[in-house]
């Protein structure tokens, strides 16, 4: 899984944010790591130099094959907390997109609804 960082000119640590990132990410979504082939993290400060509660955000697109771009945002009064909550959203978009997907493979078993009547024992 590929990830890129994009961050405005007023998000400041970028190179070490970018490792910390990928580190989160790789462990957070390691359910999804083979069907997804890329996540873009886009980072800004909405109020640069003045202050403000929950100014930070976070905007994550994660490159699903088969499903193609799957997205979560978050904002936070600090970069830390916009990228935790960012990667709590992406995680349940996932689960509800990739995951039913997931569930319907390994479940796939006889039912009436799919095999019709013919499939039920004869009583």
């Amino acid at each position: 899984m590929q990830v890129q960082v994009n961050t405005d000119d007023h998000v400041p640590g970028r190179e070490d944010m970018e490792r910390e990132i990928e580190l989160l990410l790789n462990s957070s979504l390691d359910r999804y790591l083979d069907q997804i082939t890329r996540v873009e993290v886009h980072l800004s400060d909405s109020n640069a130099a003045k202050l403000g509660d929950d100014d930070k955000r976070c905007l994550m697109e994660a490159r699903a094959a088969g499903h193609g771009q799957l997205t979560a945002s978050h904002q936070a009064g600090d970069m830390r907390a916009a990228i935790d909550g960012c990667i709590d959203k992406l995680l349940r978009v996932l689960d509800s997109s990739l995951g039913k997907a997931l569930d319907k493979t390994k479940n796939a078993r006889e039912t009436i609804r799919r095999d019709g009547l013919d499939a039920l024992p004869e009583a």
